[in-house]
């Protein structure tokens, strides 16, 4: 009963990251879910309708019966405890579970440079020709730092078996791979076992518009 009425508000343009966050979070834990899309270009999210029903007037925001919850992890950690006999979405090691946590804050809170730099667009519609800022470059070897020392040799996950933290940080390091980045061969390959996933398929199977060059 308490896993009915689950709608998912995105942008209509498919291209958020949080929103593809929280879209596989639904997946993984096998959940039906109505995908409500949001005009964000004519501001629809600001306008009465989308403001009374989400807080913060953003995307992603879950909708369950009347309770409305936004940014993606928040809505993750909703999920996890809504539906706990299905797919964990965190580990269970209350350690290496705080250290997910962490790293999806720290994901959401640092690196502002490299994700204007690389916007996500580019994972869907080609690369951007033009180098990294100094303070781009910098943010991205604290980027590489924090994943090299997370994911262990040879692991296919960062906690053992797969959690939300994985898509978040492949989302990331995505944006400097798809735009043909130098990145570790590891992490490329990191990239691309996450991008392999059926819930990460479904996101990218979705069909998208590309916006008019300028």
């Amino acid at each position: 009963m308490g896993h009915r009425n689950l709608k998912l508000y995105v942008g209509a343009d498919f291209v958020s990251a949080f929103a593809m966050s929280a879209f596989v979070a639904l997946k993984e834990k096998q959940l039906s879910f109505e995908c409500v899309t949001v005009d964000l270009k004519s501001r629809e999210n600001y306008q009465g309708n989308y403001r009374d029903i989400s807080l913060t007037c953003k995307i992603p925001t879950l909708l369950h019966e009347d309770f409305a919850l936004s940014e993606s992890s928040a809505i993750a950690e909703y999920l996890e405890e809504l539906s706990p006999g299905h797919k964990k979405l965190y580990p269970q090691d209350l350690k290496q579970r705080a250290r997910a946590r962490q790293l999806q804050a720290w994901l959401r809170s640092d690196l502002l440079v490299v994700r204007r730099e690389r916007p996500f667009d580019l994972v869907y519609f080609g690369k951007k020709d033009t180098p990294l800022s100094d303070d781009a470059k910098a943010a991205v070897e604290r980027l590489f730092f924090v994943a090299e020392s997370l994911l262990e040799q040879g692991a296919e996950h960062l906690f053992g078996d797969w959690s939300i933290a994985d898509t978040d940080l492949a989302i990331m390091l995505n944006r400097l791979v798809a735009n043909g980045d130098s990145v570790p061969a590891r992490l490329v390959a990191y990239v691309r076992r996450q991008w392999d996933r059926d819930s990460v398929r479904a996101w990218m199977d979705i069909e998208r518009v590309a916006p008019a060059s300028h």
